[in-house]
Order: structure tokens, then C-alpha cells, then sequence
């Protein structure tokens, strides 16, 4: 299925039903009075995020999307039948905003996560509603109103922790397959990668106790960008589609193909890749950035550790720099469980932070009480 990462839609949400206008009539009550019953609700539509999809390809053709209308009520107070609701399915970090207004409605990340776009109009009035001491032959209704009718723009922004950066050919695809159970398109030409890859990297079982003992900590999921080149950020090489996609992101991996040798030329590759995350978005280079020097098994062993003790230098840690090659994968194992464990770190100190931040954010009175809970 053809990568999709952006859609626009139109979802009407169901109309209320109508109020009835009835009277009761029944052998011993020829006069029973107003007996109209209340229109249903209309059906709403909601997005719904599942972990099984990675685009948005089911959006592009099928755009005008409804939910059931409300049924009208009945005489004996009988209400109508609520209209069905619509789920439309999204991949996880789908972002959806208002096409005319651009404004943010919300975004569904989690699996299962679950996002009202468009309210079901209420259901009208039956004339019961309306009886009182004063009138109590109301002929009276409400018709149902409208639901929200609205064109949407569905944007996805792909959700992994590790996303794969360099210029075109430097072994983004390889190492995707090397380390999970991708399989991207490779091949000797540039932009062979047309669009983002997901692969899950494991962990093998008995690489720690640790590990071992939590599976899901073992495994994480890398994104492989399509290749960027100079202009990227302003849409050269369609730059601009693919760098949206590591904004969410957690460690940005940065391959660099050094068959070259040439260490001031590897510079200038790493620089240019940075000008563009900083064209793009300045705040992707806060983000923690990796360096994998890729394509060793072209070079014997000493030029590949003078190229590493070179660039080291240069870049005075500001980044970890890995040797590796995607082909064979030399160095890719001890690469994996480096950014498995940093990754375990970084999820650790945001629980740890959300934690404190939900402590500071209760009352005083509550922390007394939740502290006399404790100790009692």
C-alpha cells in the first residue's frame, strides 16, 4: 500500500430527529393528553488511532465521510433511536486541524486513543415537553438539530523513538533491515527510499538480565527518513514532506557513508544535514543526535578508527559516535543496545518527571492528607 501521510476529509456528523406531535387517545382516556416523545441524538464522528495502520491511504479516494441521522420520537413517549456514531480508524500520531481555520482539534498517539471531530446534533423536542397547567393541549414540537459538519486535515507525523538521517545512499535502508524485520527497498541509486519506513529493532533475549526480564523494554521502533539533500527544508527533494516526521522522535541517528575517507568532505556532510534540521525547525537540534559512520567493511581497520578519532574530536562530544556497517553488520549489535538502554534512561527521567509534576500540582490539603494515609 502507497504511503500516505496527509489527507483531507469531510465528516458530517448525524442530523437530531424530530420531535412528534401526539396525543393520547384510548377508549377510557379519549382525552390522555400530550404524549409526543423526544427525537434521538445524532450519530458523532470520531477518530479512531490503531497500531495496525501506518498511513493514511484508506482517506484518499473515500473523503466525505457521515454518521447516522437521528430517528423522530413516537406517541407514547416513545423516544427516537440515536443515529450510529462513525469511527474512522487513523494511524497513531495522526494530527487533525480544521482545513479553513487551521485550527488544532487534537492528535491521537496512543493505540486505541480515541478523538471527537464533529458532535451529533440534539434530538427535538415531542409536544409532552411543552404540557403545562396553562396548556395542556400543546401542539407544539422542535425539529432535530444539525450536527457539526467540518473538512479536516489529517497530518501524520510517524511515532518512533530513533529516526535515521543522512544524504541520499549513506545506508539508512541497510541498516533498517539489518537490525529489524523490515524490509525497505535497497539499491544503488540515490532516493531509493520514497517514503518514511518503520521498523521494530529487538534486542536478542540473551543479551542481559534486564532485558530478558522485560521484553517490551528490549525493542524499539526506528523511522527511515528518505534522504535529505541541500534545500530540503524549503522542499528540495521533497525535504520538507520527510523532515516533519522526525519531530517526534526521541534520538536522532545520523548516518554518514565514509568510504570517501575524506574527513573535512564526512564534516561537511554532517553540517549540511544540521543546516537543514535548523532551516526546518530550530528546535530539532535540541534533540539528542547520534552518529553512526557507516560502510566500514569498505576500509580496512586503521583508516576506519582515524576517521572515528577525527570527527570525535571535531565534534567535542557534542553527539556518540558509532562504526558500523549495515551490509554485514559490524558494530550494529553494540549500536542497538546503546540506544536501547539510553532509551530505557530517557523513559525512566520523563516518569520520574511527570510523577513530580502531578505531586506539585495537588493542593496542600491533599498532600497532608495523602501523607496521613501513608503513615496511618
Amino acid at each position: 500500500m502507497k504511503f500516505v501521510d496527509e489527507a483531507n476529509i469531510h465528516v458530517v456528523a448525524g442530523k437530531g430527529g424530530n420531535g412528534c406531535l401526539s396525543f393520547l387517545r384510548e377508549k377510557c382516556r379519549p382525552k390522555g393528553g400530550p404524549d409526543g416523545g423526544d427525537g434521538g441524538v445524532g450519530g458523532s464522528v470520531y477518530l479512531v488511532s490503531a497500531g495496525g495502520l501506518n498511513t493514511l491511504a484508506d482517506f484518499r479516494y473515500a473523503r466525505l465521510r457521515r454518521a447516522g441521522n437521528g430517528q423522530g420520537g413516537a406517541g407514547r413517549d416513545r423516544g427516537g433511536k440515536n443515529g450510529a456514531d462513525l469511527f474512522l480508524k487513523t494511524p497513531p500520531g495522526t494530527i487533525v486541524t480544521d482545513a479553513h481555520t487551521a485550527e488544532k482539534i487534537g492528535d491521537v498517539t496512543r493505540d486505541g486513543e480515541v478523538l471527537l471531530v464533529a458532535r451529533g446534533g440534539k434530538g427535538g423536542w415531542g409536544n409532552a415537553h411543552f404540557k403545562a397547567s396553562t396548556n395542556r393541549t400543546p401542539r407544539r414540537t422542535t425539529v432535530g438539530k444539525p450536527g457539526d459538519a467540518r473538512h479536516l486535515k489529517l497530518e501524520l507525523k510517524v511515532l518512533a523513538d530513533v529516526g535515521l538521517l543522512g544524504l541520499p545512499n549513506a545506508g539508512k535502508s541497510t541498516l533498517l533491515k539489518q537490525v529489524s524485520h523490515a524490509r525497505p527497498k535497497i539499491a544503488d541509486y540515490p532516493f531509493t527510499t520514497l517514503y518514511p519506513q518503520l521498523g521494530v529493532a529487538e534486542m536478542e533475549v540473551g543479551e542481559g538480565a534486564e532485558a530478558e526480564a522485560d521484553p517490551c523494554r528490549r525493542r524499539f521502533v526506528l523511522a527511515d527518513i528518505p534522504g535529505l539533500i541541500r534545500g530540503a527544508a524549503q522542499g528540495g527533494g521533497l525535504g520538507s514532506q520527510f523532515l516533519k516526521h522526525v519531530q517526534r522522535t526521541r534520538i536522532l541517528l545520523h548516518l554518514v557513508d565514509i568510504q570517501s575517507q575524506n574527513v573535512p568532505a564526512l564534516r561537511q556532510a554532517i553540517d549540511e544535514i544540521e543546516q537543514e534540521l535548523r532551516a526546518y525547525d530550530p528546535t530539532l537540534l535540541h534533540k539528542e543526535r547520534w552518529l553512526a559512520l557507516n560502510k566500514i567493511d569498505l576500509l580496512d581497520e586503521a583508516t576506519a578508527a582515524r576517521i572515528h578519532r577525527a570527527l570525535s574530536a571535531q565534534l567535542a562530544g557534542r553527539c556518540p559516535v558509532y562504526l558500523i556497517s549495515a551490509a554485514n553488520g559490524a558494530g550494529c549489535a553494540a549500536l542497538v543496545r546503546a540506544l536501547r538502554q539510553r532509551l530505557s534512561k530517557l523513559a525512566a527521567a520523563q516518569t520520574g518527571n511527570r510523577a513530580t509534576r502531578h505531586a506539585a500540582s495537588r493542593s496542600p490539603g491533599q498532600q497532608s492528607t495523602a501523607r496521613s494515609v501513608e503513615h496511618g
